[in-house]
């Protein structure tokens, strides 16, 4: 497959390079090939990406939510239809196994996409009766909004900015992770071809600078980040300067607690999901399995044996279960964490490893870890390794477990094994965390709102809650009679 775009940037409805900004290698993480190179935007492309919206962004807020929607839907159509050329795009750009891009990447994308674009014409204001006079409200766009990618669900997240900024009629300029440039530009060729304005859905590469420079241009409304805490912490500082709009959609130590009734094969499946899939690169993950002493022999002698069954191997055989980290760097902060762990008194129950394959010995394979014996206070169980290392806690009652599970500085997700219903929504009803499970993890429809607590986020992407972050509320007050007025 042909990796290397046709140029850096899709701006006002075309590929667009500027060789004078800084290389960009996209590295193919099963093998360390360079697979695309590109160029970060220069002051010029950004002006030209900035420009291009704000012209864009009249023509299609004064289209009606009907001709916008059906714009979404039809793209959602095309991502559809070519889903297994953007699953493999997406596995190149990643990592991540064919098995898994086939199913949650570019389809989520679609998925959003077609539920935004049905959404499009109900985004209406109300009536407001004051007996005679009235007011009535209208919900207007942002303006320009500018998205900022991580490098773990590059085309999701190019979707899951787009759709709600679109639906509500703005215009956006998103900037991928330098780690994965290359999936954003198929989107934005493709909401193009399904009949985008120009200029509306604009995509600029580049590193730091060039998002620092997007999220502080004097003409952007609103900024969407999905991102680590410290850069989040960047950014909003930057939004405040400017008074704009920011959601943030940040890291996470999220807790899953398996209480003593669980299904054992379901609770062992769910955390396998919460901390394996994509290599463990997920923002939600259940990084801290806490398992009550009852059952932990039981559930630790299943978890083993399903994590050792895990298939590693080439991203691109449908058969591979899990792949590569998406760098070296990753890889060696995986790695350094693992070693932290074992400093720290951890178990080390399996794995922990990296990887060398036949034909990808340059890749970043780290093998599927699980620490058990693992304490609250332990650096494992509370910073974020966004890899394959799962720490398991043991626990006697649900009151410590639900102020243990609280106990961090993160409120992403936190998810619920139980066979009594009532204790599991009880439990969830105390957890502090905005994105939450009972007998799964990780499943994240576009139907349902997704984002976090404390500081793991602000605002919400996906269903209805999104369309609050991408649109402001206009008041207008209408006199049926004389003006009363004292002077």
């Amino acid at each position: 497959m042909k990796a290397q775009p046709e140029a850096s940037h899709f701006i006002n409805g075309a590929f667009v390079e500027d060789t004078d900004g800084a290389v960009i290698d996209c590295i193919y993480p099963a093998t360390g090939e360079v697979i695309a190179r590109l160029h970060s935007a220069t002051p010029a492309i950004i002006e030209q990406a900035i420009v291009s919206a704000l012209d864009g962004q009249k023509i299609w807020a004064a289209m009606t939510g009907t001709e916008r929607g059906r714009v979404l839907r039809r793209a959602a159509d095309m991502i559809r239809e070519r889903n297994q050329t953007l699953s493999e795009l997406e596995t190149y750009d990643t990592g991540k196994p064919l098995q898994e891009t086939l199913v949650a990447d570019a389809t989520s994308g679609a998925d959003a996409l077609e539920y935004f674009g049905g959404l499009a014409a109900a985004i209406n204001g109300e009536h407001i009766d004051l007996g005679g006079d009235f007011v009535y409200t209208r919900r207007e766009p942002l303006g320009l909004c500018v998205g900022i990618g991580a490098w773990n669900y590059p085309t999701q997240i190019a979707c899951w900015k787009g759709a709600p900024a679109l639906a509500c009629g703005n215009a956006m300029i998103f900037k991928p992770s330098e780690t994965t440039p290359l999936c954003a530009l198929e989107i934005a060729s493709i909401l193009h071809e399904a009949g985008l304005p120009s200029g509306v859905y604009n995509v600029v590469q580049g590193y730091g600078d060039v998002g620092a420079t997007l999220t502080t241009h004097p003409q952007v409304d609103k900024v969407s980040l999905t991102g680590s805490v410290p850069t989040g912490q960047k950014v909003m500082a930057a939004a405040a300067a400017g008074i704009r709009h920011v959601t943030m959609e940040l890291g996470g130590k999220s807790p899953l607690i398996v209480f003593n009734d669980a299904n054992v094969e379901d609770a062992v499946g769910g955390a396998l999901l919460g901390n394996f899939y994509s290599s463990g690169q997920v923002c939600s993950n259940g990084t801290r399995v806490f398992v009550q002493e009852e059952l932990m022999d039981a559930f630790t002698e299943r978890l083993i044996a399903r994590t050792e069954a895990i298939r590693i191997g080439d991203p691109q055989d449908e058969a591979t279960q899990m792949g590569p980290l998406v760098s070296a760097a990753q890889r060696d902060k995986v790695i350094d964490y693992i070693g932290i762990g074992e400093a720290e008194g951890a178990n080390l129950a399996t794995g922990g490893k990296e990887l060398t394959l036949q034909g990808m010995e340059n890749g970043f394979f780290v093998e599927p870890t699980v620490f058990t014996g693992v304490t609250d206070d332990m650096r494992i169980a509370r910073e974020e390794i966004f890899g394959p290392v799962m720490s398991v806690l043991t626990f006697k009652d649900e009151d410590e477990v639900i102020a243990r599970a609280n106990d961090t500085e993160f409120g992403l997700s936190a998810g619920v094994f139980t066979q009594n219903l009532s204790r599991g929504h009880r439990a969830i009803a105390q957890l502090k965390a905005g994105s939450c499970w009972i007998n799964t993890y990780n499943l994240a429809p576009v139907e349902a709102p997704f984002g976090g607590y404390k500081k793991s986020g602000v605002g919400r992407e996906n269903s209805r809650a999104a369309i609050e972050y991408y649109s402001q509320i206009k008041s207008v007050y209408v006199a049926t009679g004389p003006v009363d007025s004292p002077y």
